[in-house]
C-alpha cells in the first residue's frame, strides 16, 4: 500500500487545494458583492452630494438677491428719512412765515384802528370847531340840527389763534 499512500496524500493535498480555492474563490465573491455594494451607496453620497451643491448654489443665488433687495430698501427708507426731515423743516418754515404773516396782519389792523379812531377824534374836532365858528357869525347850521354821530361800532375781530407747533407734524409712525 505504499504506492496508494503518495496518492492519498496527493489527492488529500489536493483536496485542500481546491478547498482553499473554493473558500477564495467565495471570499473573492463576497468582496466582489461588498464593493459593488460600496459602490453603489458611494454613488448615491456622490448623488446627494451633487444635489445639496445645487441647492447650496441656489441658496446663495436667493441670499445675494434678498441681500440686494435689502440694500436697495435701506436706501430708499434712508431717502424716504431725508424728505421727511425736508418736509419737516418745510412744514416750521411755512409755519413760521405764517405765523409773521398773521401777526403782521394784525399790527396792521391794530394801526388802522387807531388811525380810524385818530381820524373820527379829528373829525369831531373840525365838526365843533365848525359849530362854534357857525354860532360866531350867527350862520344857519349847514347840517340839519338832527346831527347824530354815527355809533362807534367795534367790528368783531376774530382772534387768529397761534397754531401750536406740534400741531399737524408728520407721524413718524
Amino acid at each position: 500500500m505504499t504506492p496508494s499512500a503518495p496518492r492519498t496524500r496527493a489527492a488529500a493535498a489536493l483536496r485542500m487545494k481546491q478547498i482553499a480555492l473554493d473558500n477564495q474563490g467565495r471570499t473573492i465573491r463576497r468582496l466582489r458583492a461588498q464593493l459593488a455594494t460600496e459602490r453603489r451607496g458611494l454613488a448615491a453620497t456622490k448623488k446627494e452630494l451633487e444635489e445639496t451643491q445645487v441647492a447650496l448654489e441656489a441658496s446663495h443665488k436667493v441670499i445675494a438677491g434678498l441681500t440686494e433687495i435689502g440694500l436697495s430698501m435701506s436706501k430708499k427708507i434712508e431717502k424716504m428719512k431725508v424728505k421727511k426731515q425736508q418736509v419737516r423743516a418745510n412744514h416750521v418754515e411755512c409755519h413760521q412765515k405764517f405765523q409773521a404773516r398773521i401777526h403782521k396782519a394784525e399790527d396792521s389792523m391794530q394801526a388802522q384802528h387807531l388811525l380810524i379812531e385818530a381820524l373820527v377824534d379829528e373829525k369831531d374836532s373840525l365838526l365843533q370847531t365848525i359849530h362854534g365858528l357857525q354860532e360866531a357869525n350867527n350862520a344857519p347850521a349847514p347840517f340839519d340840527g338832527d346831527w347824530e354821530e354815527e355809533p362807534e361800532e367795534e367790528p368783531e375781530e376774530e382772534e387768529i389763534e397761534d397754531i401750536p407747533l406740534g400741531e399737524g407734524e408728520i407721524d413718524d409712525e
